[in-house]
């Protein structure tokens, strides 16, 4: 404990801001895995309901992402210049938002189950509509897995200008 006592008020506060935006992003990630591997047509009411918890972890958990990110690019990070004129952090900040985007179609669609499970019924979820939403995840999920390369690369320099 007298270690982390040692240490300064910034470093603590980076290292904070960091390990809130990695977490954040391996929950979004867990989620986007567990909603897919859960999607079928006609789901039991325990699967229903967990999907729709698991879609709010990940928007709570996303959200966590963005704000950190923020909080990373303007206080605790390399500079706003070192992210902003790396044309990989735009690729980043697009395949984020793209993805974010892409996201809504479940997120609707799981709300409106919330209708019916509220009344105690099932939501109807057709072959069709479950084949969509595997689709749309699958696209998250690659989307969301390029991110953290993307990431890695700008930490080494890549993409900053000579």
């Amino acid at each position: 404990m007298a270690g982390l006592l040692s240490i300064p008020s910034d470093v603590l506060s980076s290292a904070g801001v960091a390990y809130v935006h990695y977490l954040s992003f391996m929950v979004c990630f867990g989620a986007l895995v567990l909603e897919r591997r859960l999607i079928r047509p006609s789901p039991d009411r325990k699967d229903a309901i967990l999907m729709v918890i698991t879609d709010v972890t990940y928007g709570i958990a996303a959200l966590a992402v963005l704000l950190s990110g923020i909080l990373r690019v303007l206080y605790f990070g390399q500079g706003s210049s070192f992210y902003t004129e790396n044309p990989l952090f735009w690729w980043k900040v697009g395949t984020y938002l793209s993805v974010g985007a892409l996201s809504l179609y479940p997120t609707i669609t799981y709300i409106l189950w919330a209708i019916p499970l509220r009344k105690g019924e099932l939501p109807q979820v057709s072959e069709a509509l479950a084949n969509r939403l595997r689709w749309v995840l699958n696209i998250e999920l690659v989307g969301f897995a390029s991110i953290p390369l993307m990431a890695t690369l700008m930490a080494r320099g890549v993409g900053l200008p000579g």
